[in-house]
């Protein structure tokens, strides 16, 4: 059934019909009326929206990219707060959200998925390649949680001074011996992080965040979790403290991986800021994985989706804006103490 039948039936011109299902133009309640009843006799559902696309150049659709997978994403208060708050901003605007990944076998949408703009998440080590892809398409793209490029605005924290900050509290205490546990540095998963390794990660939040904690703390040592998760900072933790030499302080970039390190370090026997103090980074809620009260950075994660999709429709719309940087706020918690004796 096509919109020609639909204006035959109801003695209209097929312009005339077309206006009626949009509701755009000077077409009276009786004509609308008459179109409509039409169609709902002959089954006609309105025009193709892919046809309308194509017509206006625009699918009304922007990416977000969520890494990993999407299961695993919204596992991470982090990406929840982000995606509710690109969400939020885009679904006033009319628009829909498309969720993408940066696992192998959903590389091939950034090269052919119908979208008109592209928020992609600088914590996945793989930020420039898909930069490259969505660039070479001409998608306007907006860095969430990284550092801009060449054209390419982004929107973030500052998370080197924001991590130097976390590390310094702890050097004022005393601590001497400290070690870190970062986010995905490269897609390798490589796990000991040196100076080399630095230079040349992919994620430049982990990258940054590494940089704040090595200006404090110049050889101490860095492991490389694979994913933000209170698992996966558990096993690091365990590599870290489980030895003679194990530090008095841990940095973790994220709660979750900080929630882990804590987990380690009782289940091996320690006390928790008494024997080990764990910083974290994010500012989320984790009664679920420790009673402590976590010493950490808070960021607005739901403030910077908004921002990030507001620049992304800018970006659609024309226009050139610039990169924003948002404040993070220091919170105290009952994790950290003075080194023991």
């Amino acid at each position: 059934m096509t919109l020609a039948a639909v204006a035959r039936t109801a003695g209209v011109s097929v312009s005339t019909a077309s206006l009626a299902f949009s509701g755009l133009g000077p077409v009276s309640d009786a004509t609308r009326d008459k179109v409509l009843a039409a169609a709902d006799t002959l089954g006609y559902s309105g025009p193709d929206p892919r046809a309308r696309s194509l017509r206006q150049g625009r699918s009304g659709v922007v990416g977000m990219l969520v890494e990993n997978s999407v299961i695993r994403a919204f596992r991470d208060p982090v990406n929840v707060g982000m995606v509710d708050g690109v969400a939020e901003v885009l679904g006033d605007a009319g628009a829909g959200v498309l969720l993408l990944t940066d696992a192998p076998h959903a590389r091939s949408a950034f090269d052919n998925a119908a979208m008109d703009g592209m928020v992609l998440s600088g914590c996945s080590p793989l930020v420039a390649e898909l930069l490259e892809s969505l660039r070479r398409r001409h998608i306007p793209t907006v860095l969430l949680g990284s550092r801009a490029r060449p054209g390419v605005p982004a929107v973030d924290v500052d998370n080197l001074t924001a991590t130097e900050q976390l590390a310094r509290r702890l050097a004022e205490l005393g601590h001497r011996q400290a070690a870190t546990v970062t986010l995905p540095l490269d897609a390798a998963g490589t796990q000991f992080v040196s100076p080399a390794l630095l230079a040349g990660a992919g994620g430049d939040t982990a990258a940054d965040r590494l940089r704040g904690f090595w200006s404090v703390f110049p050889t101490g040592v860095a492991l490389a979790a694979t994913d933000s998760t209170v698992e996966e900072g558990e096993r690091i933790g365990r590599l870290l403290l489980d030895r003679v030499d194990r530090p008095t302080a841990v940095v973790a970039q994220s709660d979750l991986l900080a929630a882990g390190v804590v987990r380690a370090a009782e289940g091996l026997g320690l006390a928790v800021p008494t024997d080990l103090s764990v910083v974290g980074f994010d500012g989320i809620e984790l009664q679920t994985f420790t009673s402590h009260a976590l010493t950490t950075m808070r960021q607005p994660m739901q403030d910077k989706g908004r921002t990030a999709a507001r620049t992304v429709l800018r970006l659609i719309e024309g226009g050139r804006p610039r990169s924003v940087t948002l404040d993070c706020e220091f919170v105290p918690g009952t994790t950290i103490a003075p080194p023991p004796p």
